[in-house]
């Protein structure tokens, strides 16, 4: 598989990345229950098949995606290692209450305990995974976003983590940390769906030389082609998704007609559509690589020839026809 440099770091990535979120199994934005032995199987999958890095967070599952991660990870010679992303700013007390927080001495015990689960000695990259926090409580404050920056900055001078990304951030809080030290990447939700970083992130971001890794390439499963409305009626009910606007009506309607356009792209390229939408994404001149979740080696197989999917003018003009076609769903 061929790779991408990262922003002006030295990272050469795939042009896929695999999500760990829902290896986090079952936490208040969790996707329902979830086997360690399959998260394990599916990252070991990923690497045989040559994605070389992988994205996840404390937050998902309070510790257990990074820990599923580590588990993955060991006994693996360093030269099969994927890079490995992981976060900050999401913090959770004894009870499991998650909270935000941008605070330095937060950020350095949320650092320190990340290393101990991924057991590495270094983070390739390290993100801020929220700069607000719209699920904060009412008059929270976290803190600076510029104050966890300089302390991300101090601990990439430390040696703890490589490069410094930003999650969730929009155009004016880029500007606001890359001029306290240089972003290496944005990670944005991404789809063609969900197109708002076309408008400011992406065009900041390729005008100053900042990677893309983009989130969320198919609608969290939207555009996979295997969700129906079935499938989301029998969701786990700690599921997220039961709650998300974009698996609720009216949007739910143009997402599976949007999908049906996808069914036959993908049919006349021989490929799947979740490969298809995630071409999609990769075709943006600022983005330059994607987050993909999966649960089960199974699900790797599905999109990891994505990056060799190459959509023509017509194939794109079919796609924005639909979504015009269904923007105005009521």
């Amino acid at each position: 598989m061929q790779t991408r440099q990262l922003g002006h770091s030295a990272l050469e990535i795939t042009p896929i990345g695999l999500g760990a979120w829902a290896m986090g199994g079952a936490w208040r934005f969790g996707w329902g229950p979830q086997d360690d032995g399959d998260s394990i199987a599916a990252i070991r999958r990923a690497i045989d098949l040559g994605i070389n890095w992988i994205d996840t967070a404390p937050a998902y599952g309070l510790g257990r995606s990074e820990s599923v991660v580590g588990q993955a990870l060991r006994g693996l010679a360093a030269a099969d290692r994927p890079y490995v992303f992981t976060k900050c700013s999401l913090v959770w007390d004894d009870g499991g209450t998650v909270t935000h927080s941008l605070r330095p001495e937060s950020i350095r015990r949320e650092c320190e305990a990340s290393l101990t689960r991924l057991g590495v000695e270094r983070i390739d990259l390290y993100q801020v995974h929220w700069p607000k926090w719209q699920a904060a409580p009412p008059g929270h404050d976290p803190g600076r976003i510029e104050e966890a920056w300089h302390t991300m900055n101090e601990l990439r001078l430390q040696g703890k983590v490589r490069y410094l990304g930003a999650s969730n951030f929009d155009a004016g809080e880029l500007a606001r940390v890359h001029a306290v030290a240089p972003v290496t990447s944005l990670q944005p939700p991404y789809s063609m769906l969900r197109r708002d970083a076309e408008h400011r992130e992406l065009p900041w971001c390729h005008a100053n030389g900042v990677g893309v890794i983009v989130y969320s390439p198919m609608q969290s499963g939207l555009l996979s082609g295997k969700m129906t409305r079935e499938r989301i009626a029998s969701l786990p009910e700690d599921d997220w998704r039961r709650s998300a606007t974009w698996f609720r009506e009216p949007n739910l309607t143009r997402a599976l007609a949007v999908v049906g356009v996808l069914r036959d792209i993908a049919a006349r390229h021989q490929r799947t559509v979740a490969e298809v939408a995630i071409a999609w994404t990769l075709q943006n001149a600022a983005v330059t690589g994607a987050i993909v979740g999966a649960r089960r080696p199974a699900q790797v197989d599905e999109f990891v020839q994505a990056p060799a999917v190459t959509l023509d003018t017509a194939d794109r003009a079919r796609i924005d026809a639909a979504l015009s076609e269904q923007h105005d769903v009521s």
